[in-house]
């Protein structure tokens, strides 16, 4: 349900694209890695992943189940509590393994938290928690990266510059840009494999980052053109995007 209504709700709110280094998620359950900008970017992801097929189980933090019909309709749709800081946390991992042997994808944030910055603008993902990739050697699933840009865009800064942003949103809809990596290779080392599923995430939000960027200059150059001015061509290191994440996204 979850994934059902992120899926209507998101592009009321903003333009969102896909594309991806794969054809398409691996069946049988996947540890999916995604970076955390926004209190809006779950709604974002849940979207995008619903338009590859896929309807994950989510790590949250425990104190959404608070709020009684958020919290109900969490524990309806498998969704785990992270109890942060306490000694229930790595309650949260057993009960994600279980997920993953049952065959679900499981969406990770590996910063554990929303960036404490005043803007809206994108940035690299923070420092990461080494639970996605124990995660994924625990039960031998492939962690998949994915990268989310824009989604700052419709909230992000204080609580009332959050409320002023969502609630003007389905005006602006700003441009947002969800890109699937290329499941890594981790090594059986904890710290080892941490740092190159950060490095896996950072370069799957560039993309996202690069080809939100490049749709909006290719739609302002069209809206120049429209205006019967002289159009006005984007620079080839603008342009420039991956060729497999094209072929996707055209499917997409």
């Amino acid at each position: 349900m979850l994934s059902r209504l992120a899926a209507a709700l998101v592009p009321v709110v903003g333009r969102l694209t896909v594309s991806a280094d794969i054809p398409r998620l691996p069946e049988g359950g996947a540890v999916i890695v995604a970076n955390h900008t926004s209190l809006a970017d779950p709604a974002v992801v849940l979207a995008a992943l619903r338009r590859m097929g896929a309807e994950p189980v989510v790590l949250c933090a425990a104190g959404l189940w608070r709020i009684p019909l958020l919290g109900r309709a969490l524990t309806r749709e498998g969704y785990v509590p992270v109890h942060r800081g306490t000694a229930r946390a790595a309650d949260a991992l057993a009960r994600a393994e279980a997920a993953l042997r049952a065959g679900r994808h499981v969406l990770v944030y590996g910063e554990g938290r929303i960036p404490d910055r005043p803007d809206s603008a994108d940035a690299p993902p923070e420092a990461f928690r080494s639970g996605p990739a124990r995660l994924a050697a625990s039960v031998g699933a492939p962690l998949i990266p994915l990268g989310q840009a824009g989604a700052r865009r419709i909230t992000s800064g204080s609580t009332a510059k959050q409320l002023a942003g969502l609630l003007t949103a389905p005006l602006r809809r700003p441009r947002l840009h969800v890109h699937v990596g290329a499941p890594p290779q981790l090594p059986t080392d904890t710290v080892a494999a941490t740092d190159l599923a950060r490095q896996a995430v950072t370069a799957a939000w560039r993309s996202a980052a690069n080809q939100r960027t490049i749709k909006g200059v290719r739609r302002a150059c069209s809206h120049v053109g429209a205006t019967g001015e002289r159009d006005r061509e984007p620079s080839p290191a603008t342009l420039r995007r991956p060729a497999a994440s094209q072929r996707f996204k055209d499917r997409i």
